[in-house]
Formats: structure tokens, C-alpha cells, sequence
């Protein structure tokens, strides 16, 4: 795969500081594919450096203006897509098809939404006698995951962009193809140099030296609830603001009347996508006890039909598949049932893991309360509603979930008893525009939408 060696700072692409380099490893055949730079504290303070020069013009740039570069970027991603599917699969190991209609396509619908919003939202009101002013923070520092490279990218990045800030980007290090394909396309938008800016590096040394930088104004970072607690504290000693989008262990809630078979199979589908490697996955599955059996036989078919190295490919690498195969031993242990799958290797080479249903998952076992992150589903048998929302409220998560019933006013009654950010009703679709973001230990603030541009900005009060 064709990789930079060098980081994308300041409008061009410049020679690293250190020589370290990491490597990037297909997660499919385990083969070395590109190799990029190990950034240091003295590459990410050249981009900081970079991102506070531009700043100031940036943030006077009109909305309008600033709008139709945007509409540009996303031009440029979508002239790119197949490209970057193709690095998305060669890199994560998402399967082709899944590759260029999610990871390559919705960044770009994203990017549109943006380049609309930064056109047309009020950045200035009238409040009594008072104008209100929102103005961009500053320079953000952005720390995206591994497993959506560009689809995070571009949902902190965008929005940034919008409200006139400047950003420093470090992509997850198994996966920065994609990010520098993304540095790609700033540059053949036209957006000016230094206001976006790509520092690829290890978390521990790139990420904390950008989350630490005194010239970061913002830190925006979506990965495990492990490193965003330090994040926050290392923000927090500063009087920083962070965005911080965590971990899930979110429920799929099935109550009685509800289409049994559709939830079942869709909410499998929605475990199984990427690999599991989703934090907004419907991990849990909840049934009602007088249809737990058929649910539990429903699932164990659904799964059958997803065959390591077809339509689920391997998770992004070693360390995470011996994690993911570590929780399917550790929930058997703890007495759970294994309906489909197991923890051992379907395949000699290759990341993969078998796609796993665990029934009979009760809510005091690890697979119930931590984030496996890979295509495990558990099953788990409910009383009545009060039960069920008992269930799913009872971790320290609260990203995501999913209520089925018979009609969606029932649907919507249990959801609003949910503690958690996003809610499907009835396998209501992906809106690109409403808000995502989590309660309690899945995160702080909210993306897409004109709720992820507010994260960007700060206010001013004027009075009259």
C-alpha cells in the first residue's frame, strides 16, 4: 500500500523528527503492508505550532467560505472511495463490500452534512438585550480509533472545521493509510495550510503529547473508557474541554409482541458488522422468558450464515483477538452457554474469531458488564419491563441499544427508561445528523449533527 513518510504539517508533508517507523500489518494475512512514522513530542508541537498560526485567519474565515471548502472535502473523499476502501480492507480487514458502503461512503455523507451546516447555523443570536456570540475554541487535538479510520476522522474533524477551528490529527497507528489518505484530500480541497494538520504515532507518545500540549485548546478522543479517563485527567489539570466518546455494552431489547424473528436477525447482523469491532453494538440481547428458547434457536441459525474470512472478517490484530477469544473462555467458565462459535481460531492465518452466541448470560458475569469488542452476542432472559430495564441499565455503559416491540409507542416507552444516548426503535435507521454520544462511562459530549458542531465552539455574551 502506498504510504507517506513523512507527516502532513503546515500544508506539506515534512520528514519526521525521529526514525522509529510502525509498521502496518494486514490483519487477514498477517503480512506487513506499509510502514509510517513513529511521531514524537517534537512532531506533534510542530503541528500545534502550525494549527495556532492558522487559527486566527481560519476563525475569520466566513461560514460560507469555510462551508464550500468543506463541500470540497467531501467531493474529494468521494472521489476517492474506492481507494480508500480498498486501504480500509487492506489495513482493518473489513471486507470489500463492507468496506466501500460503510467505511469509504458514510464519511462522505458526513462531510456533506457539514459543509450544509457550516453554511447556515446561527452562530450569533439575539437573547433580550444581549447578542450571543459562538465562536470556535481554538486548536483541537483529535485522537481517533482504529475501528471506523475515517468515518471518526471526519466526524471530529468536520465539525471543527465548521466552527472555524483548527485541528491536530493522530490516527490510531493500526490503521494511518487511511488517515494519510484523508491528509490527501485537505490538501486537493484546498483548505488552507495548517489548519488541518496529521501526526501519526504510538497513543502513549504521540496521542499524550497531543492531549498534554498547552497550545491544544480542545481534545476530542473516541476509543476504550481506559484511556479516556486519563485523557479527561490530563485535560482536566489543565482546565481543558473534551469530547470524549468511550465504550459500550449496549442492550437489544425485545419485548413481547414485537416481530421475534426480525429482532433476532437484526440484531445479530448489527453485532456481526465490522467484526463486532462497534461501540455502539447491540452486545446483549434481551428476551422475555416465554420466548427466550425460540430467540436463543433463531440466533444460533442467524449466526451460521456468517463465515470468518466471507462476511465477517478478523479483528484488527493479535492482541485483540486473544482478548476476544479470552472473554468467550472466561463467560463459559462463569456459566454461560455456548450456543455457536467458541474461542478457538477458525482459521490458521488471520485475526479471525468465530462469531459467538452466549446464552443464558446472566447480568453479574464479565461478557454482561465488559466491552468484548468482537462478534460475541449474549443472550440474557428477562422477567417483565421493569426486569428488562433493570438489565440493560445496569452497567457503567450507556452508548447505544435498540427497542422492538409491537407498536413503536410501546417501543418508545421502554427507550425513555433507558439510560444511555442513542436508541433504534423498531430498526429505526442511521440518521448522519442526529447526535451520538453516551451516558455515564461511554463518553462526554456528542457528535454529528449540529450537536457535534457545538461541541466546537465556545460562548460570548454581548449586552446591549
Amino acid at each position: 500500500m502506498k504510504a507517506h513518510d513523512g507527516m502532513y504539517i503546515g500544508g506539506r508533508w515534512r520528514p519526521a523528527i525521529g526514525t522509529d517507523t510502525i509498521a502496518v500489518v494486514n490483519p487477514a494475512d498477517e503480512q506487513v503492508i506499509g510502514e509510517v512514522p513513529a511521531g514524537t513530542a517534537e512532531d506533534v508541537d510542530a503541528a500545534v505550532r502550525a494549527a495556532r498560526e492558522a487559527f486566527p485567519a481560519w476563525a475569520a474565515t466566513p461560514p460560507a467560505e469555510r462551508a464550500a471548502l468543506l463541500g470540497a472535502l467531501r467531493d474529494e473523499l468521494g472521489r476517492r472511495t474506492e481507494e480508500i476502501a480498498e486501504t480500509v480492507t487492506a489495513e482493518l480487514g473489513a471486507p470489500p463490500a463492507l468496506a466501500l458502503a460503510v467505511h469509504a461512503s458514510l464519511p462522505v455523507v458526513v462531510a456533506g452534512t457539514y459543509a450544509e451546516l457550516a453554511g447556515s447555523y446561527a452562530f450569533e443570536e439575539k437573547l433580550g438585550t444581549s447578542t450571543v456570540l459562538l465562536e470556535p475554541v481554538g486548536v483541537v487535538g483529535a485522537i481517533t480509533p482504529w475501528n471506523y479510520p475515517l468515518h471518526q476522522i471526519v466526524a471530529k474533524v468536520a465539525p471543527a472545521l465548521a466552527a472555524g477551528c483548527t485541528v491536530v490529527l493522530k490516527p490510531a497507528e493500526d490503521t494511518p493509510l487511511t488517515a494519510q489518505l484523508f491528509a490527501e484530500a485537505v490538501d486537493a480541497a484546498g483548505i488552507p495550510a495548517g489548519v488541518v494538520n496529521l501526526v501519526t504515532g504510538l497513543g502513549p507518545v504521540a496521542g499524550q503529547a497531543l492531549a498534554e500540549h498547552e497550545g491544544v485548546d480542545l481534545v476530542s478522543f473516541t476509543g476504550s473508557t481506559a484511556v479516556g479517563s486519563r485523557i479527561g485527567a490530563v485535560a482536566g489539570a489543565a482546565v481543558k474541554r473534551v469530547a470524549l466518546e468511550l465504550g459500550g455494552k449496549s442492550a437489544n431489547v425485545i419485548l413481547p409482541g414485537a416481530d421475534l424473528a426480525r429482532a433476532v436477525n437484526v440484531g445479530i447482523a448489527n453485532v456481526m458488522s465490522n467484526s463486532g469491532q462497534t461501540c455502539s453494538a447491540w452486545t446483549r440481547m434481551l428476551v422475555h422468558r416465554d420466548h427466550y428458547d425460540e430467540a436463543v434457536a433463531l440466533a444460533e441459525a442467524a449466526v451460521a450464515k456468517y463465515v470468518p474470512g466471507e462476511r465477517v472478517g478478523p479483528l484488527v490484530n493479535a492482541r485483540q483477538q486473544e482478548r476476544v477469544r479470552g472473554f468467550i473462555e472466561q463467560g463459559v467458565a462463569e456459566g454461560a452457554r455456548l450456543v455457536a462459535g467458541g474461542p478457538d481460531a477458525p482459521r490458521e492465518t488471520g485475526y479471525y474469531v468465530r462469531p459467538t452466541v452466549l446464552a443464558d448470560v446472566t447480568p453479574g458475569m464479565t461478557v454482561a458488564q465488559e466491552e468484548i469488542f468482537g462478534p460475541v452476542v449474549c443472550l440474557m432472559r428477562y422477567e417483565d419491563e421493569d426486569d428488562a430495564v433493570a438489565i440493560a441499565n445496569g452497567t457503567v455503559y450507556g452508548l447505544a441499544g435498540a427497542v422492538w416491540a409491537a407498536d413503536d409507542a410501546e417501543a418508545v416507552a421502554f427507550a425513555r427508561r433507558m439510560d444511555t444516548g442513542q436508541v433504534d426503535i423498531n430498526g429505526g435507521r442511521f440518521n448522519p445528523l442526529a447526535p451520538f454520544g453516551g451516558y455515564k462511562r461511554s463518553g462526554v459530549g456528542r457528535e454529528l449533527g449540529p450537536h457535534g458542531l457545538a461541541e466546537y465552539l465556545q460562548t460570548k455574551s454581548l449586552q446591549f
